[in-house]
């Protein structure tokens, strides 16, 4: 019992008895909207606990080999399919000409609809299937440069053997396979028409640029050359509307500046360039594996290659450009939640102030009180 009394000597809440304890309404007023605050930032702390944060650290990159995925979505509402050319081009060499792989197009009609499903085929596939030939038959290149059979059996092997010579495929009607694809029938029906290029491209990480540009592109004088002269006449107009580009998989906070954005009245010979930023992005899921990925920042030009008044314009290729060049830099962000002992921390926290901060107030409420009492007993307040 002696060592029991000694213990209660170390007690920091001492009690009072309660015969000196004074129960006002103030008092209660006063508890209830303590609790109903104290209640309100409970509920706060517990939603910014179980939340997720995102911490972002920048570190140098020391792994920026291999291959990149860009995605593509581009919509041209005044230029046919039959025009465009993607293309890919970077400073280690590597060439991608007229791509046709994970690449589509669809035409669009003057309204913007998307014309049949059956419309859409790969970027550079020809869109009227040749008749059937005999098994014999061997096409002419019309003294182009032959690819390896030998033979041009179809208008698009006839196309690429011109390219290959560096000659311009200008008369489409005088050739053969052409005619009988129907390659003018189908320039004609697609005039007015617009087209949609989605899809994806795997490229080196490296910095370098893609870009559409009307006509089949070949290599000439080791310059990157397109032949425009068949799409010169009925002019070119390269208003078109970027719906998305991406470099790598989508992850949450990464905003990609280019989406949605349009340029019109591009009437002429325009040429448009977006000088890309890429950075690497390491994001580290709280629950999942950790995605590389790539956000970026951008900055635009165009010009007319053919001001009004000038006849010959200036040099340049009309289409539109994306030149991307990689950061040395790797962004890193890294999903967290906040540790139960801070969430503890918190609660006490808010607790004990609340009821700090109402146990003053109560007692000048209290203690004003009084003083209001007094005076009126006495007569002094009026």
């Amino acid at each position: 019992m002696a060592r029991l009394n000694r213990l209660k000597q170390f007690d920091a809440y001492a009690k009072t008895l309660d015969e000196f304890r004074v129960k006002t309404s103030a008092g209660a007023a006063v508890t209830l909207a303590s609790a109903a605050i104290i209640l309100l930032l409970l509920i706060g702390e517990f939603m910014d606990y179980r939340s997720v944060h995102v911490e972002s650290s920048l570190v140098v990159d020391s792994g920026r080999k291999g291959k990149m995925a860009i995605q593509i979505d581009i919509t041209y509402p005044k230029i046919p399919c039959y025009v465009l050319t993607l293309d890919v081009m970077d400073v280690a060499g590597e060439h991608q000409t007229d791509i046709s792989h994970s690449v589509f197009k669809v035409q669009l009609a003057p309204d913007g609809t998307e014309i049949k499903s059956e419309k859409t085929h790969k970027l550079g596939g020809s869109e009227v299937d040749p008749k059937k030939m005999d098994e014999n038959y061997c096409g002419s290149c019309f003294g182009a440069l032959k690819p390896e059979s030998g033979c041009c059996n179809t208008c698009d092997d006839v196309r690429q053997a011109y390219a290959r010579t560096n000659w311009a495929f200008k008369d489409p009607g005088s050739i053969e396979q052409c005619v009988r694809e129907g390659y003018t029938d189908m320039v004609k029906e697609q005039a007015g028409q617009g087209c949609r290029i989605h899809g994806s491209l795997q490229v080196n990480k490296v910095a370098g640029n893609f870009h559409f540009a009307p006509g089949r592109s070949f290599q000439q004088a080791s310059m990157h050359v397109h032949d425009i002269h068949p799409y010169l006449e009925n002019g070119l107009d390269f208003t078109h509307k970027i719906n998305h580009l991406s470099f790598g998989e989508k992850v949450p906070n990464v905003h990609n500046p280019l989406d949605g954005v349009s340029y019109e009245g591009a009437d002429g010979l325009y040429m448009f360039q977006y000088y890309v930023k890429v950075v690497g992005t390491k994001y580290q899921y709280l629950n999942k594996p950790p995605v590389d990925t790539n956000q970026y920042s951008v900055t635009q030009f165009s010009r007319n290659l053919r001001p009004e008044g000038h006849i010959h314009g200036q040099g340049g290729l009309p289409g539109v450009f994306f030149n991307f060049d990689i950061s040395p830099m790797l962004v890193i962000q890294v999903e967290e939640r906040k540790p139960f002992t801070s969430f503890l921390t918190g609660v006490c926290a808010i607790i004990g102030g609340i009821f700090t901060v109402a146990s003053i107030l109560d007692s000048f409420i209290w203690r004003a009180e009084k003083s209001i009492r007094k005076k009126m007993e006495v007569g002094k307040l009026h």
